[in-house]
Parts: C-alpha cells; sequence; structure tokens
C-alpha cells in the first residue's frame, strides 16, 4: 500500500502505550476494529512510549512493553505489511512538534481536559507537566501524519476537539488556511469500553491490582475459563429485556463482551439467554473467548521469542512513518521561522 500518495483515500492514526500486557477491552475496544480498517485503509499504528513516560511506573519495563504491545497487535491480524507499525519515540518529530504546539496551545484549554483531573487526582500540583500537556503531543502524533481519520472512544473526544483548537489556531496565526487539517474521529458505537469482570462500573484496566479483574490476550484456556467462573454477577437469572442491563452492569458487561466476540447483536445475546441462568451463559462466554483468545496467546508467546524480528518489524515501521512525518515537520518549521 502507497503510503506516500498526496491525497489518500482514508489515513489512519492510532496510538497504544506499551504498558504491560493487552487484555480483551484493548481488543474488543479498539483492536479488532483496526484490523478491519486496515483493509481498505493506509493504518498508521503508534506504539506510544513517550506517552508512557506520564506514568513513572511504567518507565522500568518500557521497551520490554513495546515489545509485548507490538506482538500483541500483530498476533491480533494487523499486518506490518498492510500497516505502519513503530515505536513512536524513535521518530523525533513527534517531540519537535509537540514543542512547537505547546506554543500554540493555551493552559486555558489544558486545563478543561477531564482525564488529566482524573489521573492527576487530588494531587493536581504534584502532577508533571508531562501528564498535562500530553494531549498536545497526542495533537502532534495525529497532525503529524495528515491523518484523515481517527478511532477514539468517549473518553478521548475532548483530546480531538483540542487537536481542532491547535489546528485552528496555528492555521490562523500563521495566515495559512487549512494547512492543518483535523480528521474526522471514527466513533466504534458499540462495545468500545469493556468494564472490569470484578466490577461492572470501572472500565477494565491493566492497572487494576487483581488479575482476575480481565482476561489479557496472553491467558491460556484454563485461566480464561477460571476468570470468567469468578467474573462478578448478582444472583439473578440473565436478563430477558435490554432495559434491564441498565441496573445489572455486570451482566450488560459479559453480555457486551459475548456479542462482540460472537459479531452480534446485545439484543440478540440477550434473546438468546434470557431466563438461563449466569453459569450456562458464562460456559458460552468462556468458549468464544477461549476460541478468540488462545489462538492469539500462542502467537504472542511465539514473537516475543523472537525478539529479531519484532525489532526489524518496529524498524522499518519507524522508517515508513519518518518519510511522512519529515516532509510535514520541515514545511511546518519552515512557516514558523526555523
Amino acid at each position: 500500500m502507497n503510503f506516500l500518495s498526496s491525497q489518500p483515500k482514508k489515513r489512519i492514526f492510532s496510538g497504544i502505550q506499551p504498558t504491560g500486557n493487552l487484555h480483551i477491552g484493548n481488543y474488543l475496544g479498539a483492536i479488532k476494529n483496526w484490523v478491519k480498517l486496515q483493509n481498505e485503509n493506509q493504518n498508521i499504528y503508534s506504539i506510544v512510549d513517550m506517552h508512557a513516560l506520564t506514568i513513572p511506573e511504567n518507565v522500568s519495563d518500557l521497551k520490554e512493553g513495546v515489545y509485548e504491545v507490538a506482538a500483541a497487535i500483530i498476533a491480533s491480524g494487523i499486518d506490518p505489511k498492510k500497516s505502519i507499525i513503530f515505536n513512536q519515540s524513535s521518530v523525533y518529530e513527534h517531540a519537535e512538534l509537540s514543542w512547537i504546539f505547546n506554543c500554540i496551545a493555551r493552559i486555558g484549554w489544558l486545563n478543561r481536559m477531564t482525564q488529566f483531573k482524573e489521573k492527576a487526582g487530588k494531587k493536581r500540583d504534584n502532577a508533571s507537566v508531562g501528564l498535562f500537556s500530553y494531549p498536545v503531543l497526542m495533537a502532534a502524533d495525529i497532525l503529524l501524519y495528515r491523518a484523515t481519520h481517527v478511532p477514539v472512544g468517549d473518553d478521548q473526544k475532548q483530546h480531538l476537539e483540542l487537536c481542532r483548537d491547535i489546528a485552528q489556531k496555528f492555521n490562523t496565526d500563521f495566515e495559512i488556511e487549512n494547512f492543518l487539517q483535523v480528521p474526522e474521529p471514527l466513533i466504534q458505537k458499540e462495545f468500545s469500553r469493556i468494564m472490569s469482570l470484578k466490577d461492572g462500573s470501572k472500565k477494565m484496566s491493566k492497572s487494576e491490582l487483581s488479575d482476575l479483574s480481565r482476561i489479557n490476550l496472553t491467558d491460556d484456556k484454563d485461566l480464561i475459563i477460571n476468570k470468567i467462573k469468578k467474573a462478578k454477577t448478582d444472583p439473578l437469572p440473565m436478563p430477558n429485556t435490554l432495559k434491564e442491563l441498565d441496573e445489572r452492569l455486570e451482566a450488560k458487561n459479559l453480555l457486551g463482551i459475548y456479542s462482540s466476540l460472537t459479531n452480534s447483536t446485545l439484543q440478540k445475546s440477550v434473546e438468546n439467554f434470557a431466563g438461563k441462568n449466569f453459569s450456562e451463559f458464562k460456559q458460552k462466554l468462556s468458549e468464544a473467548l477461549v476460541d478468540k483468545i488462545e489462538p492469539i496467546s500462542t502467537e504472542i508467546k511465539k514473537l516475543l521469542d523472537d525478539k529479531s524480528y519484532l525489532d526489524n518489524t518496529l524498524l522499518e515501521g519507524v522508517e515508513r512513518a519518518n518519510i511522512i512525518a519529515s516532509k510535514k515537520i520541515k514545511r511546518i518549521k519552515e512557516i514558523v521561522g526555523f
């Protein structure tokens, strides 16, 4: 696929942090959709290791995290020949453009970012500048590649709005109309947020202490079955209607996982299991998970045993990404007067 054409039909950019093993939430919420998109579009997937620096506990395992994420997305079906896969820190233009955008963005814009407030918590004054300004780096990631579309979840819409604000102000400040164009969001309407197996009100996360809260893409058959057996449910039979799910968050989450894995609708899954025992449903859910995850898990382990292949794949991705990024940053530096 030609990534150098001046007017690509669609160029999709997305980033993923190298924070250890990926889980079923990452797969169903993002990677599954990426696999579908790669056959029709130009796709650029960045392992955003510079973003990972905003979380200090990630730093010690950063290199291994890059390997793990690269292996996971390749094992899940992303083809390095069809898509560009690279680690962000090896394309220096990301950092250059981020600094330029830091001089464009307004503090008031960043003060409105809800994710900073959530991640910094009550110790906001002690949070790093990197955590505060990382949406600016995210804007640089996106605009550097002239992406036409960006897959985003509900919790990232605000960042795309900031990206639009930065692009518009850059164009206005330097009197260059439509030079930076903000991509359209690709919003996955269903199953974009997979919740914890232990608490249906919390998003599934790699940072949650209990490994029983998630299905990792490296889990084997026995581990998957055990985790689903122990997944939190309520004492009632399976729900009969979609309306019931509003008050039964764990049931809604498990049915959502099943629906996404089987390419079904939530309505259809509710109808199929209405009034049945959770144990019967959990058996079917375990089977669907094992069918999907076990081959991915096997391939991940195979890839992690061949670091030279991963190194070469990432290096090739860096070279391909850099061809696009270097042209864009050269023009931007000319515009700002460097």
